[in-house]
């Protein structure tokens, strides 16, 4: 997103902040959410109405002294037209009559939802920051928020506004696409130019044909993620010294994925790539094709295919997939691993702040609560009285 400092500043006056807080306030969101996916060239897919509807759907805790609502900011112009939603999370808390509440960006939950991002206007983000600072700064609801969100204008004028202390956090990984192929693997490393010989000739001789299809339907999308689940969980019961957790390993997660992945596919976005070799997947990556890029989501393969570096080969597919498409971007995800570093992408700065809301009673209770989950016996105590860790599965 190009923020030039040629754009003329927008008046915050002439903005106003509207508060959804119920998932049917979520759901009349489709529109506005259609009008900055475009205006803002939004490339992820968790930006996506879908991602945050059925986000919502599964994952807000209605729990025993815990308990979850939307309070997503979206903030208009004069004429109605929506120029920022900043999607918010209220989580409630009790212990007898003590209550409190943190806010933050949606997307708390097991890496899951990679990145935790607003959606504003260009020209619009100072103005944003402003009339979302002074809403919040009026609201009684929150006692701290978690702040999240790439280093860019509306990070750096909200920061600014509200005396946010920006501390960076694994950054995002994004390849920027030339227009052919060979270009692209003339400019990598000798290393990954190496690695990718290796692939592919490696299974020539030893007699292996592959295939490397798209599956887009979303027919074809639920029955590839059901073999992309077994696929991904033998990725991570693989002994390696880099540790790869099996992300889905909740039926709750899985019914997330299925849904979120139905309703995307139904837009022509979602693209799980499978390599294939005679009548067998033996290695798969799910992708999203959003804007002008190629979002690549998690993955899977079968360990006895290991030594020919199948997955190496499958991303480097949807590499070539999104360069014939005529995409701009391939985005890795964020994490700074040599699987991703390896392929010349660029880094993309994302950062983390807490705030409180400044009253000495918001402050101190905080302070106890962090303190409690800290410590195993206090953090033990404090989930059987009010659960802060949610049960995936």
């Amino acid at each position: 997103m190009n923020y030039s400092s040629s754009r003329q500043p927008v008046p915050a006056g002439e903005l106003t902040v509207h508060v959804v807080r119920s998932v049917a306030g979520v759901a009349e969101l489709k529109s506005d959410f259609a009008h900055l996916e475009l205006s803002t060239g939004n490339t992820l897919p968790f930006a996506l109405f879908e991602w945050h509807l059925a986000w919502c759907r599964h994952f807000l805790r209605q729990d025993r002294g815990v308990e979850d609502q939307p309070m997503y900011q979206v903030v208009r112009d004069p004429e109605g037209a929506c120029v920022g939603i900043i999607p918010l999370i209220l989580t409630r808390r009790r212990i007898g009559g003590l209550t409190f509440a943190s806010a933050g960006l949606l997307g708390a939950d097991p890496a899951i939802t990679e990145i935790r991002s607003s959606l504003v206007k260009p020209g619009y983000e100072a103005a944003v920051a402003e009339a979302l600072h002074g809403s919040l700064t009026s609201s009684r609801d929150w006692d701290w928020i978690h702040w999240m969100g790439p280093s860019d204008r509306f990070s750096a004028a909200l920061g600014s506004l509200r005396g946010l202390d920006w501390q960076p956090i694994p950054a995002d990984y994004v390849i920027d696409l030339p227009a052919t192929w060979e270009e692209f693997r003339a400019g990598l490393k000798r290393n990954i130019r190496e690695s990718l010989r290796h692939c592919y000739n490696s299974l020539k001789r030893d007699g292996h044909e592959f295939t490397v299809t798209q599956a887009e339907s979303p027919d074809a999308v639920k029955e590839a993620l059901e073999l992309l689940f077994v696929l991904h969980a033998m990725r991570a019961a693989m002994p390696s010294t880099i540790d790869h957790p099996n992300h889905f390993a909740g039926a709750g997660l899985r019914q997330f994925l299925h849904e979120v992945c139905g309703e995307l596919a139904a837009r022509n976005i979602v693209r799980v790539f499978q390599l294939t070799i005679g009548a067998r997947v033996v290695a798969s990556r799910i992708g999203f094709e959003v804007g002008d890029s190629l979002y690549l989501y998690y993955s899977g393969f079968d360990p006895e295919w290991s030594k020919y570096s199948v997955m190496t080969t499958t991303v480097a597919e949807a590499i070539k997939y999104a360069i014939a498409r005529g995409l701009k971007t391939v985005n890795l995800s964020p994490g700074n691993d040599v699987s991703k570093t390896r392929w010349g992408p660029r880094e993309v700065p994302h950062q983390i702040a807490y705030e409180h809301s400044g009253r000495l009673r918001s402050r101190l209770v905080r302070t106890v609560y962090v303190k409690a989950r800290s410590r195993a016996g206090l953090g033990w105590l404090l989930n059987r009285v009010i659960p802060g860790r949610r049960n995936w599965d």
